[in-house]
């Protein structure tokens, strides 16, 4: 009997991009299929009622036995990411093994005589153990919560400063828990890269810290785009010219996923940009002050007047990080969005943030707090200039034409800016 079934399976699949991935790589449908405890998946392998399934965590390894043959590197590594159904008779495949490895490439990461910290001891774990190892790592540390199995606690890892490279293979940090982290990465003076095999959000806070010190970083989208053309493969039969279909398959996606921030100062035009720019790219606008004025019920002016600045900033902050988990968004922010530290790993950890420039004499200041023109307008430009800077990743003027500005946006997103 033939089935026609594909999708992912794993506990919790809210987070994941494979249905986009393979739908637009392959054409054929592809569900989720959340099996959120260990019974309910041991009955699904057991019906055997499909075409091919990819598998997520924590079922890499469940899913083992249920495999009549299994891939010589899969055996090897002990979890299988990818089953196919042929004939009734299960084939295990781990297409992880490639992606990580194809991540690493690209981002010239090289394991040769180094040594690598990587971060969980599950199933990914072994798959990344097993690329550094066949290219040549000279030590492989493992670090957990528990520093079981061999593993170091996170606080013994923080005292190896011979570490090289750090990779992250557990959730931490991933959607919807964005913003946390195991381990500080200036804690290891020859730290050369950070790697995260999370793709939800694309910059993980390890990532973020690691960039703001200048170490190479790269997240684990381009490595789930990898590992899909790598299963469409098995699923289809088809080969992939892979080092083409995964950089115009990622880029396009990122496109079609990433935010873009807009900050600057109050009255420069990003709300007016910002919706502009949304229809141009078919994304959705935010405007961040009508959504703290939305979910407050109250409007921005009288936050100010009954409860002050510093309550103001708290409701900016909360809800800046709620808005930005989600992606294809335009997200025009307040003039003092970058006074809070954490508002800019929020909105770099999607996507890009454009500091939108206009002369002090063209700002409007009419209904804004913080605002009052002449010499307070300069004073304001002159402390926050050196945060807008800090903040962004490249700088749109706003000083001609809508239509111009909006170009410009475009182009500058379409640079790959930050990705």
């Amino acid at each position: 009997m033939e089935h026609k079934l594909y999708g992912l399976i794993g506990a919790k699949l809210g987070h994941s991009y494979s249905k986009i991935i393979h739908e637009q790589l392959a054409g054929y449908q592809y569900e989720l299929m959340p099996l959120p405890t260990e019974a309910e998946a041991r009955a699904f392998m057991e019906k055997r009622a499909f075409s091919a399934i990819n598998v997520t965590i924590p079922y890499k390894q469940l899913v083992i036995p249920y495999c009549d043959v299994i891939d010589p590197k899969a055996k090897s590594i002990g979890a299988i990411n990818t089953i196919v159904n042929r004939d009734g008779k299960l084939y295990g495949y781990n297409t992880d093994y490639a992606g990580f490895s194809y991540l690493a490439r690209v981002h010239g990461v090289d394991f040769a005589d180094k040594t690598v910290l990587i971060l969980g001891t599950g199933g990914t774990h072994s798959t990344v153990e097993a690329v550094c190892r066949d290219e040549g790592a000279r030590t492989i540390l493992s670090a957990s919560r528990t520093g079981k199995y061999g593993a170091l606690t996170y606080n013994e890892a923080m005292r190896r400063r011979d570490v090289q490279i750090i990779i992250n293979t557990t959730p931490c940090g991933m959607y919807p828990n964005v913003g946390q982290c195991m381990l500080d990465p200036t804690a290891f003076p020859a730290l050369e890269a950070v790697l995260d095999v999370i793709y939800n959000p694309f910059r993980t806070e390890l990532l973020l810290r690691a960039e703001e010190h200048g170490i190479k970083t790269a997240g684990g989208f381009e490595m789930l785009v990898a590992q899909a053309v790598y299963a469409a493969q098995h699923f289809t039969g088809r080969f992939y010219a892979v080092d083409s279909v995964i950089p115009t398959a990622s880029r396009r996606l990122q496109h079609q996923l990433a935010n873009i921030s807009l900050i600057g100062m109050p009255g420069c035009g990003k709300s007016t940009v910002g919706a502009a720019l949304a229809k141009r790219l078919n994304k959705t606008l935010v405007d961040l002050d009508e959504e703290i004025e939305r979910r407050t019920g109250n409007n921005i002016p009288d936050i100010f007047a009954h409860e002050g600045e510093d309550a103001f900033r708290r409701y900016e902050a909360e809800i800046l990080a709620d808005i930005a988990k989600g992606t294809g968004q335009v997200i025009a922010c307040g003039g003092g969005v970058i006074k809070t530290p954490a508002n800019v790993h929020a909105m770099r950890q999607n996507g890009c943030v454009l500091w939108v420039q206009r002369p002090l004499g063209k700002l409007a200041t009419s209904g804004r707090p913080l605002s009052k023109g002449g010499a307070a307008l300069k004073q304001l430009q002159a402390e926050r200039t050196p945060l807008y800077r800090a903040a962004s990743h490249a700088v749109l003027d706003n000083s001609g034409p809508l239509t111009n500005t909006v170009e410009a946006a475009v182009r500058l997103f379409e640079s790959d800016i930050a990705l």
